[in-house]
């Protein structure tokens, strides 16, 4: 078996921590993965270090998962975060509310979501 890249170690690193905390979702919107077998085999997948694949359609895989790794991370850095003069979006207020565990975040509206976390 070769050594995976840099790039591919990193991307298995976070998929199988995705798994450990129950965020790793099949298909990316179905139930939570399971089992550890799956999580293997999706890592792998988008590491684009599989057997199962050729070595163009690997190249394609990484490419494609590291672009949306990206793509995250540039909203990430823009979202709530310029000057501290503009205010966070609902979904991040939103997502405050989840980790917090404030019941009844679902339907409420964006001054809601503000007012019940502070």
């Amino acid at each position: 078996m070769t050594k995976p890249s840099k790039a591919q170690d990193e991307t298995v690193g976070r998929v199988m921590h995705a798994f450990k905390h129950g965020d790793l979702k099949t298909g990316g919107n179905g139930p939570p993965v399971k089992s550890r077998k799956q999580a293997i085999a999706i890592a792998l997948h988008e590491a684009g270090a599989t057997n199962r694949e050729s070595p163009a359609e690997n190249r394609a895989a990484l490419r494609r998962t590291k672009a949306k790794e990206r793509a995250k991370e540039q909203v990430k850095a823009t979202d709530g975060e310029s000057g501290g003069a503009s205010e966070p979006t609902k979904a991040a207020l939103y997502a405050e509310a989840r980790r917090r565990g404030i019941t009844g975040r679902s339907t409420m509206s964006k001054a809601a979501l503000q007012a019940a976390l502070r």
